[in-house]
């Protein structure tokens, strides 16, 4: 059984929150969605670069600000069937251990990864030059060359039944790219675990 590297500490849904949204600000596809709803509910950038866990109203903005944009609480999108009341803990994962995270069950990361859901699979595609649906593949190259650099990406967050059994929630091109790199170092994520996340993660 696979067990993580190194736990770093318990973490909260309102870091999760926090976390997802940095992370999706950067993202080519969901990135100007998202500052447009931030300027839309007439919030500053810093609410998601900059986030104090500690103002309870800043984490209501960032709850309502996913709840719209991907449909978190709501059972929609993203967080359709998505289970509640998750133990979030900050942990390290080595290669090998990331290598056997899933991809969301998605069209594309399914067609991505030929049909089982392992980045490794999907990087030897990418590598012989397949695409899913005809999406260019040159974002996760870039991103793979990064990594090589010794970049720093945004942690991946990740949710499952035990910490030996994960499905990506956040940072599926990013765990792409260390896929795509080898996974040459170990990697930072936040680990949620949960008993009935099973119809999430099928």
């Amino acid at each position: 059984m696979l067990t993580v590297v190194q736990v770093l500490g318990v973490s909260s849904e309102d870091e999760t929150i926090a976390c997802f949204l940095s992370g999706e600000l950067s993202s080519q596809r969901f990135g100007q969605d998202l500052r447009s709803h931030l300027a839309a509910a007439g919030r500053a950038g810093q609410l998601l670069t900059h986030p104090d866990l500690s103002d309870a109203g800043a984490n209501l903005a960032r709850r309502a600000l996913l709840a719209v944009t991907r449909g978190y609480g709501e059972n929609r999108d993203l967080f359709e069937n998505f289970p509640t009341h998750i133990t979030w803990t900050w942990a390290v994962l080595s290669a090998d251990e990331a290598a056997s995270v899933r991809y969301l069950d998605y069209s594309y990361w399914v067609e991505l990864s030929g049909g089982n859901r392992r980045p490794t699979d999907a990087a030897v595609r990418i590598k012989a030059g397949l695409r899913a649906f005809d999406v260019p593949n040159e974002p996760f190259v870039d991103a793979a060359h990064a990594v090589i650099r010794g970049e720093r990406f945004p942690p991946l967050i990740l949710v499952g039944e035990r910490q030996d059994n994960l499905v990506c929630l956040e940072g599926h091109l990013r765990l792409t790219a260390y896929a795509l790199a080898g996974f040459p170092t170990d990697i930072e994520c936040l680990i949620g675990t949960v008993p009935d996340v099973g119809r999430w993660t099928r």
